[in-house]
């Protein structure tokens, strides 16, 4: 492997990944082309040149992921809880490793919607459909969920999450290359639509339900105790489609990076190769 060149072009910086040659039988394949990384005058990684938007013939914008965050606000997560996902949410979606991943993609963009939910009909949109393309948009998406009130919902009602998150993605006005349902909670269904068939019908929408079951150890004594085993439930019973996968998260901080893990993931379209560990 050829060493990082580094180039100056006027007052930026960028930096180039050398070709990286691979050996076969003694002989150089073809070189294989770097993504470029720039750097503004201060140093700091800076966002790559915006590309054109392109549309559908119906005049869909085109995105690379048309993602749904699902987050559950049942009476089993109280308002610190919630709090809790909507900043790591944020943390999460402006993490420089989660934007880089974001622009690699093939239109350099996703469009992004932030869901609250509980009972059958509690389905709370709270940021709406939102282009992140570059930092400066994720921390505009993150000003929407920073000023929003905090609604507590009472039963847990996933299929109807689903339901009307597959319908958000129905009538939007993106056309992704995936669309990805990323539902979080700590708990059954224990109310509203059949589960079963809210995941047909996602199904058959081409969208994918990927999960992040919530391993809550600050138990409220006022709020009802979850006793199953959450991810168990989760990977048997909520996620579905090609690749679909959970991420489990206990405390904040890996919350946080369950996050950006299944993001990356999710945006790059990538998929577990074995199953996920329980703790």
């Amino acid at each position: 492997m050829k060493p990082t060149m580094i180039l100056l072009a006027g007052a930026a910086m960028t930096v180039l990944s050398a070709s990286l040659l691979a050996e076969t039988n003694g002989e150089a394949s073809e070189p294989v082309e770097q993504d470029v990384i720039r750097f503004d005058d201060a140093g700091e990684r800076a966002d790559p040149p915006s590309r054109p938007v392109e549309y559908t013939a119906d005049g869909r914008e085109w995105v690379d992921l048309e993602l749904v965050l699902a987050v559950d606000v049942s009476s089993s997560i109280d308002e610190f809880e919630a709090r809790r996902q909507r900043d790591g949410h944020v943390a999460a979606l402006a993490d420089p490793d989660v934007i880089s991943a974001i622009q690699g993609g093939g239109y350099g963009r996703i469009a992004v919607l932030y869901l609250e939910w509980a009972d059958g009909d509690f389905q709370r949109v709270v940021a709406p459909w939102t282009v992140i393309e570059t930092q400066d948009d994720a921390h505009g998406f993150a000003a929407t969920l920073a000023t929003a009130s905090f609604i507590s919902g009472r039963r847990t009602a996933i299929g109807g999450a689903i339901n009307s998150s597959a319908e958000l993605i129905a009538t939007n006005t993106y056309e992704g290359t995936r669309k990805v349902i990323d539902l979080s909670g700590d708990g059954p269904q224990n109310a509203g639509p059949s589960l079963p068939a809210a995941r047909e019908q996602a199904l058959a929408q081409d969208i994918t339900i990927n999960g992040l079951p919530i391993v809550n150890q600050r138990q409220d004594p006022f709020r009802p105790s979850v006793s199953i085993d959450v991810e168990a439930y989760f990977e048997d019973y909520v996620i579905a489609g090609e690749g679909a996968f959970i991420s489990p998260s206990r405390e904040h901080d890996d919350f946080v990076s369950a996050l950006k893990r299944k993001l990356i993931m999710e945006i790059a379209g990538l998929v577990f190769d074995e199953p996920v560990a329980r703790g």
